[in-house]
């Protein structure tokens, strides 16, 4: 009898991950080489990605890292075909990328400016919406389908919760919402048209995550950290490999009858 291990296996799989060397990004791109798939990192940090490849050569995975900014929409295609030509087609595209603005902390309703809104919808949803086209055109030439999981958030899907921000100089922020509220939508029409090519796409909103702060490694506000514990059944925050086990798994064919879902990944969160 088959085991159903086999099907999170990715043997001879090429997957490329933007983002692939952040706090999530990273712990993505182990989960998908460890799998089996070559992995292609793509990021803007380029020493830290270099590491990363070097990391996973030398535990004997193939993985490989080019220098990428998803936020440059204007040579976006000519640099995704660069791309693909030294790589090939993909099978997986996991897009756990974090582009924003340096006054991205400045996004609440009374400080945001009408130019720094559109400025972060530009690289962070359109860069994602965009790609997502680009990849899920090139599954089609494989012929054999493929799986695209983007990354949106329990706050482009639910309301923020004000009150884990009283007591510190947190806010809410107005631009996150339309952005991963965006991304979430867009993967539903887009399982819906690349479906009969048997292309997967895929949401995971995760929530509160140990350590990740504005899409980077930080540390967050004791008070912050407190109060949304308190508030999640599980009493505690994320961890940057739970989110890659649930990628690995919408990656591969355990998840081979799963498309255009949101997947919550929030300690049940948005339970309650």
């Amino acid at each position: 009898m088959k085991s159903y291990l086999e099907n999170f296996k990715l043997k001879n799989k090429v997957s490329y991950v933007m983002g692939g060397n952040g706090l999530i990004g990273t712990e993505v791109s182990k989960a998908l080489s460890t799998a089996g798939s070559k992995i292609i990192i793509l990021d803007i940090d380029n020493q830290k990605g270099i590491a990363l490849a070097n990391e996973l050569k030398n535990n004997n995975y193939i993985a490989n890292f080019e220098l990428f900014d998803c936020a440059d929409l204007e040579r976006m295609d000519k640099n995704f075909l660069q791309l693909i030509n030294k790589y090939g087609n993909p099978d997986i595209y996991i897009n756990c990328s974090y582009p924003r603005t340096e006054d991205w902390a400045r996004s609440s309703f009374q400080d945001i400016s009408l130019n720094s809104f559109r400025t972060n919808v530009d690289i962070h949803m359109n860069s994602y919406s965009w790609l997502a086209k680009l990849f899920a055109d090139k599954m089609i030439e494989n012929d054999e389908g493929g799986s695209i999981v983007q990354f949106g958030s329990t706050y482009g899907v639910l309301g923020q919760d004000l009150t884990v921000y009283e007591g510190t100089d947190m806010k809410e922020n107005m631009a996150y919402a339309a952005i991963k509220g965006g991304i979430t939508n867009l993967t539903r029409l887009m399982a819906s048209y690349y479906g009969k090519y048997n292309i997967r796409i895929n949401t995971i909103c995760p929530g509160g995550i140990s350590g990740h702060v504005a899409g980077k490694s930080a540390t967050q506000n004791p008070i912050f950290k407190k109060k949304y514990c308190n508030k999640t059944p599980l009493k505690r925050m994320g961890t940057p490999n739970e989110i890659a086990s649930v990628v690995l798994f919408l990656s591969s064919p355990a998840s081979s009858y799963i498309t255009g879902e949101t997947v919550m990944v929030d300690g049940g969160w948005n339970s309650i």
